[in-house]
């Protein structure tokens, strides 16, 4: 894959301002949704005013303010939703995905395919990497493209930051364990796009993220 047929769009959407991603081919004008995070009208107009074709929508974890717009793309699209095998009870309970709280209604979202650690999957012409990442909940993931060396990390890994774990089934231990284990081990130019807030380098949260910093002193 050639670079520029690589492109990564943001919006910031939601009351929480949650980046919801939008990776596409630029040759083939096909794409790939993540974190559909609110507003599926705006989704879908920006959609057409590229002219791509979204093959899949990609999940993350799922917390109510990443999954707002899930059923509108579906309905539009059909296109199979993705997400993190432990990550199906959250993503059908409004009481765990916090649906129904800042104004929302209650919502259920149901996966095509729970996918696991490891798992590649080839869509829009790039190849995905899964990473299980648990600790923000327990079916976090996050999805890496080597050929382009971009990590999209959901709320697992900020710029110079963590996601929160006092929410349900989050850990502590084990999002520190994800950060250390799974993601900071990538290369160091590797760019991280995450659920919220700017983007970083691996390289950058090797030297200022807590956890790495945390992980030195010990």
């Amino acid at each position: 894959m050639t670079e520029h047929e690589f492109r990564i769009k943001t919006w910031v959407l939601g009351m929480v301002s949650t980046n919801c991603y939008l990776v596409y081919n630029d040759k083939t004008r096909k794409g790939v949704i993540i974190d559909p995070a609110d507003n599926g009208e705006y989704l879908i107009r920006k959609l057409e005013e590229l002219g791509i074709a979204p093959e899949a929508v990609l999940l993350t974890h799922g917390h109510f303010d990443h999954i707002l717009a899930v059923k509108e793309l579906q309905a539009q699209y059909n296109c199979p939703v993705y997400a993190g095998k432990e990550e199906d009870a959250l993503l059908q309970d409004a009481s765990l995905n916090l649906s129904g709280t800042m104004g929302t209604d209650h919502l259920s979202v149901s996966a095509d395919e729970l996918v696991r650690d490891g798992q590649t999957l080839e869509l829009a012409g790039f190849t995905w990497k899964v990473l299980e990442t648990p600790g923000h909940t327990r079916g976090s993931v996050c999805y890496y493209i080597p050929g382009e060396d971009v990590l999209v990390s959901g709320d697992t890994l900020f710029a110079e930051s963590l996601g929160r774990t006092d929410l349900p089934t989050g850990s502590m231990r084990e999002i520190i364990s994800s950060i250390t284990g799974k993601l900071l081990v990538l290369p160091e130019d590797t760019m991280v796009y995450p659920g919220h807030g700017d983007p970083t380098t691996i390289g950058h949260e090797k030297q200022y993220n807590p956890v790495a910093v945390y992980r030195g002193r010990r």
